[in-house]
């Protein structure tokens, strides 16, 4: 069937304002509200906490400490080692120390303000340099080597070595952390969490309260936007709802303020790089080196997976036969950092393109020729550093046609007449490719179930394990579900994630929403189906490799009957309606201790094309023009999938350009607010921006041979990073590499230009 760019399910309830989010559930007679007392040093003893002014404050029901709670005092997703409300030490400016329970949210939040603390001042580390200087790690070090770098190295023709430090990122979801918690009979919770990990979350509560998986119900419905930040970072605020609810026992909602949002919770990992590099005449790298260091924050959270992807991403499209890649994941007393879409493999590509843009500068090449040379083969040069083999590689033949549908070569020409001719004005023009894996590192990560049920009206309505944050994973799933039985998508529904519907699931991330989740509700439809194809080979007398289901009938030849007079027909004659389903990502290997294997299932590729403009006075820049070319594999749905990589390319080009985060020298995050942190806005958006889906069925049965769409277009922006390194270089001796980091404000591409100028 042609891919069908079907409306997001609820984006009629989106426009009109009735779609529900956690805060719209109307709230149950007697909730009370939570807010959270928050640290004022990034690393200290905690002397004296005194909470009685919080206690006598108007309207307060409980204060609530560490030694509150009953079970296990923490909430980090895989080392133990983060504390859902700090006791004895702070780690961070903005770590929680008490929680305040009040009948309303404004009495909770003033109450909060209340308490006296005192300190005793303990040496902070705050910058990722400075942890690697002090050999202070939330996780050991890792390391990955490929072949003879250190004797390549020497014997290249050519060498070059250097630093590069880029920025990390707020995920600025519009709706913030909350969680609602409701106590019912028996000491059982039902949980309303803004989460990408239900199960986590239900995991949490049971370790914090003592209970059991099947005592608390973890419920949602949709996020307003997660990005990586609702993956284990919303478990603190789970947490902390839970015990008060338990405490009090009524229900209690927790929904911080923006500022408090941002002070407590960890962003996407910054990272400083140190590389070498040795290569040929022509460009083609004969070896590589180069140590990546995180900002992990005060505790691992989910730094090791991210550390790893940056590993394995380090060679983004590129073949590196002889490579060392060191990760080191810096002990620091800021947010603990967590995941953000791409999950450390932005991180990772990014360090080889800036490579690669110093070789071509180096050799007056054009960067795209370099990249050329150096791009995956697909019979030989085309196994990954960590042993996996690249055997659906459509790089090739993906660039040569944004090539030609961007006018790449004539705009090239084009730019450099327009710099030669403007002495303040300095355009750029780069071309940067994209190979992403899609698959969770941890293998048992690749699994989801779902349950579809048939009514008697033949309606459908499907649940599944994965969290809707706005991406259309809900619009997707229906769509697979609904072509399976052959009906309209408007019969078929699907309800809020439900850790008491399916089980055990895995978060929605790493980009295998739909690949896991339609897989499965896919298998759950195809049962029933199954079903249905039996008694209507024995109603319409036909053999059950005739029977077809389509546009609301089945069909065997001449013969056919409407899909609700079947259904109807099961019903009387005693057919299950209803299945489970479930999927597990085949052809997956990984041995993290060698750093080894096949831990992605298949790559998805793009590319992009960006046009920027720079002035040298000033340091300011706007992106004239993007062309994006990206792999969706067969769409489910275009409108969709298109949504997401310009979604990535504007949220990536953020990243690397206007989002900066600031910590004082105290450890105090300083942009904790719309005032002070700059997303893009409408108006940094392209006037021209060009966005097409590379044709290209999946090599391998995804569910239908689509690719993820998520997280490989937020690589598609290093393009609009390197225009702007390519504009600065503009403005100086054109074969001097600009020093410019990311992200690249105007101040950042200031101190570039007066490098390149010499100044």
């Amino acid at each position: 069937m042609k891919p069908d760019s079907a409306a997001h399910e609820s984006a009629h309830l989106h426009v009109s304002g009735e779609a529900t989010y956690i805060d719209d559930i109307a709230e149950i007679a007697g909730t009370a509200h939570c807010a959270l007392g928050l640290s004022t040093q990034a690393h200290a003893i905690l002397t004296t906490v005194d909470l009685q002014n919080v206690r006598n404050s108007p309207g307060v029901i409980a204060v609530l400490t560490a030694g509150d709670i009953p079970g296990v005092n923490d909430c980090g997703p895989i080392i133990h080692d983060d504390p859902v409300l700090a006791q004895g030490e702070v780690f961070y400016i903005g770590q929680p120390i008490f929680a305040v329970v009040a009948e309303t949210r404004e009495q909770a939040q003033r109450a909060a303000r209340l308490g006296q603390i005192e300190y005793r001042p303990l040496p902070a580390i705050l910058t990722p340099r400075a942890a690697h200087a002090a050999h202070d790690y939330v996780l050991p070090p890792i390391s990955l080597t490929r072949g003879e770098p250190e004797q390549k190295l020497k014997a290249s023709a050519r060498q070059l070595s250097g630093t590069f430090d880029i920025g990390g990122q707020e995920q600025f979801y519009l709706e913030g952390q909350i969680a609602y918690v409701i106590p019912k009979e028996d000491g059982c919770f039902h949980v309303h969490s803004s989460t990408q990990h239900p199960t986590e979350m239900q995991h949490v509560v049971c370790h914090l309260l003592n209970l059991r998986a099947h005592q608390v119900v973890v419920e949602m419905r949709r996020m307003g936007g997660g990005f990586g930040g609702k993956e284990s970072q919303s478990a603190l605020f789970c947490a902390v709802a839970a015990l008060a609810a338990w405490k009090i026992k009524r229900p209690v909602k927790l929904r911080p303020d923006r500022d408090d949002d941002m002070m407590i919770t960890g962003k996407r990992h910054c990272f400083a790089y140190d590389y070498a590099v040795g290569f040929d005449n022509q460009g083609r790298i004969n070896a590589a080196k180069i140590d990546m260091i995180t900002r992990a924050g005060f505790s691992a959270d989910l730094s090791g997976p991210v550390a790893t992807r940056a590993l394995c991403h380090f060679d983004n499209a590129y073949f590196l036969s002889d490579v060392t890649i060191n990760a080191f994941n810096g002990k620091t007393n800021t947010q603990s950092n967590t995941a953000f879409r791409g999950f450390g493999g932005p991180q990772g590509a990014i360090a080889i393109e800036y490579i690669l843009d110093d070789i071509a500068r180096e050799l007056k090449m054009d960067p795209l020729d370099v990249r050329m040379t150096n791009f995956y083969g697909t019979h030989d040069r085309n196994v990954t550093p960590y042993g996996q083999p690249v055997k659906d590689n459509v790089i090739h033949e993906l660039v040569a046609e944004l090539v030609e549908t961007s006018d790449y070569r004539q705009r090239r020409r084009a730019v450099s007449d327009f710099n030669q001719s403007n002495t303040i004005l300095k355009k750029g023009l780069y071309l940067t490719p994209v190979k992403f894996g899609i698959s969770f590192n941890v293998k048992h990560f690749n699994q989801a179930g779902a349950l579809v049920h048939v009514y008697t009206d033949g309606s459908v309505l499907v649940n599944h394990g994965g969290t809707e944050m706005g991406q259309g994973l809900n619009t997707k799933v229906c769509q697979v579900v609904a072509r399976e039985l052959g009906i309209s998508l408007n019969q078929v529904r699907a309800t809020a994630a439900d850790t008491s519907k399916v089980a055990n699931t895995s978060a929605t991330a790493a980009s295998t929403g739909s690949d896991l989740n339609g897989k499965a509700a896919q298998n759950a439809a195809a049962q029933i189906r199954q079903r249905l194809t039996t008694l209507a080979a024995t109603l319409l007398q036909s053999e059950p490799e005739q029977i077809e289901f389509s546009g609301n009938h089945i069909t065997a030849g001449a013969r056919r009957m409407r899909f609700t007079e079947l259904v109807q027909k099961a019903y009387e004659e005693r057919i299950q309606l209803w299945s489970d389903g479930f999927y597990k990502t085949p052809d997956l290997s990984w041995d993290k201790d060698t750093l080894t294997g096949s831990p992605f299932y298949y790559f998805a590729y793009g590319a992009a094309v960006s046009e920027v403009v720079v002035d040298t006075l000033t340091g300011e820049w706007k992106l004239v023009r993007g062309d994006l070319l990206h792999d969706a594999g067969t769409s489910i749905n275009p409108a969709i999938d298109i949504g997401q990589v310009e979604g990535a390319y504007i949220q990536g080009m953020g990243w690397l350009t206007t989002e900066e985060l600031c910590w004082d020298q105290n450890g105090k995050l300083t942009t904790h607010a719309p005032s002070t942190y700059k997303i893009p806005a409408t108006h940094d958006c392209p006037d021209l921006l060009n966005t097409t889906l590379f044709s290209n069925p999946n090599g391998v049965d995804t569910v239908l041979r689509s690719k993820a769409v998520g997280e490989p277009p937020l690589l598609l922006p290093f393009s609009v990073f390197f225009a702007i390194r390519d504009a600065i270089a503009q403005a100086g001796q054109q074969n001097i590499s600009p020093p410019l980091q990311a992200p690249a404000t105007p101040e950042a591409i200031l101190a570039a230009i007066r490098a390149v100028k010499g100044i």
